[in-house]
Parts: C-alpha cells; structure tokens; sequence
C-alpha cells in the first residue's frame, strides 16, 4: 500500500508541477512570438471543432438509423395488426394452422413490446444529437469570435509596431540632429579646420601686404617712365630746328630770337 500511496503522490505532484510549467512556458512563448501562439490557440479551437463536428456525423448517421428503425418497426406492426383479421378468417376456415397464428401472434407482440424501447433508442439519439449540434455551433462561434478579436489584434500589433518603428526613426533623427548641432558647436577637427583656415588667410593677408609695398616702388617708377614718354616723344617728333638748337642750347625760344635780330 505504501508504494501505491508513493506512485500516486508523484503522479500528483508530477501534473502539478510539470502542468505549471507547461502553462508557464506557454505563456512565455506567447509573450515572445504572439503570432504563432495564436495560430496555435486557432489550431487547437479548429481541432476541436473538427472534432465534435465528426461525432456530430456520426451522431446523426445514428439516429437517421434509429428514426429509420422506429418507421419501419411502426409499419411492421401496423401491417401485422391488418394482417390478424385475415388470419383469424383463415385459421377458422382451417387453411392455416395453429402454430403459425401462434408464431405470428408472437413476432406481433414482441414487435409491440419492442417498439417502446426503439422509441426510446430513437429519443436518446435525437438528444445526443442535439447536445453536439449544440456543441458545434458553440465552437463555430468561438472560433468565428476568435478570428475576429485575432484580426483586430493583429490590426492593433501591426499599427502599434508602425507607431513603434515611426517614433525610432523620429528618436534617430533627433540623435542625428543633436549629433550635428554638438559637431558645430564642439567638434575639436571642425575648430582645427577653421583656425586652419583662419591661419591660411593671415598668412595670405601678410604676403599680399609685403607684396604691395614692394610693388608700389615699382608701380611709381613705370608711371614716371610713362609721363616721361608722354611728354618727351610726342614734342621730339614735331620738334623744329629752331627748336631743337633752342633745346641743346639750353636757351628758351625767345632769347634766341633777339640775339638773331
């Protein structure tokens, strides 16, 4: 007795504790991949339903038999019951004998006795029927109510991870943004780069200034060469000779007139 007692203590604690954990883990999946526990949960409704559904078959082909039993008992009996008054005309005419009217009588009320229990045969077949019919029609609601509300939450799941994946790509935008404005403001290569830039132009600025002061020597001399030419070549080439003894003299041109008159 004690190893029976000790067997059925560990089944015991074997279905609570390992039932748990298969609710646990089953929990567990569904929370991890929602999309397949469904189909699971829809798998294991739509079994069900194939299932009572295929009793229900069954279930009905046994009470058409019943029903059938029962009509054809009823005509039997019935056939039989106008069939006695024939017989009864016969058997006193002497064309039948005793033992077959006592035969028939026999098979009559035995057809009669049984046909309460085809009744009831008949009942309780109808009533199992309709309990499955019931049972049927329960989980084709079930289901149908299943699919609806699995629908909905999916619509739901796919909107929320629409939302999901807008509000990551809004986060990494404004990360990107941030990470922009924290460049401008405190990248140490962009500072490199315009003091860089700044030294670049300083140095360019000093040369452009020691160029010019060199340059302006040179730009004056080029000016005065060319007021020399512009004021020296256009009288050389209209000079007289009046004038050109005037000016290797280096007498004026009226001085020269009265010493010659």
């Amino acid at each position: 007795m004690s190893n029976l007692n000790g067997w059925g203590l560990t089944a015991r604690l074997i279905t609570k504790h390992f039932g748990a954990l298969g609710n646990r883990v089953s929990e567990a999946i569904a929370n991890f991949d929602p999309e397949t526990a469904t189909e699971a949960d829809r798998d294991r409704l739509a079994d069900n339903l194939r299932s009572a559904a295929q009793k229900l078959a069954a279930a009905r082909a046994a009470f058409n038999k019943e029903a059938d039993d029962v009509v054809k008992l009823r005509q039997l009996i019935a056939t039989d019951e106008q069939a006695a008054g024939t017989l009864a005309e016969r058997l006193a005419a002497g064309k039948i004998s005793e033992s077959t009217i006592t035969l028939f009588c026999d098979e009559l009320e035995g057809n009669k006795a049984r046909l309460p229990q085809e009744l009831q045969e008949e009942a309780d077949a109808k009533q199992y029927m309709n309990e499955l019919q019931t049972i049927v029609d329960a989980l084709s609601k079930q289901l149908a109510e299943f699919d609806a509300q699995a629908k909905k939450a999916m619509q739901a799941l796919a909107s929320a991870r629409a939302q999901q994946d807008l509000q990551q790509l809004r986060a990494e935008r404004q990360a990107q943004l941030a990470g922009l404005q924290g460049m401008r403001g405190q990248s140490s290569a962009l500072s490199a780069l315009t003091r860089r830039a700044e030294s670049i132009r300083n140095d360019a600025e000093g040369l452009r200034i020691v160029t010019d002061i060199g340059q302006k020597p040179l730009d004056q001399a080029a000016e005065l060469e060319a007021i020399r030419k512009s004021v020296s070549q256009p009288a050389l080439g209209n000079e007289s000779a009046l004038a050109r003894l005037q000016r290797l003299s280096g007498q004026s041109g009226e001085p020269l007139a009265l010493a010659k008159s």
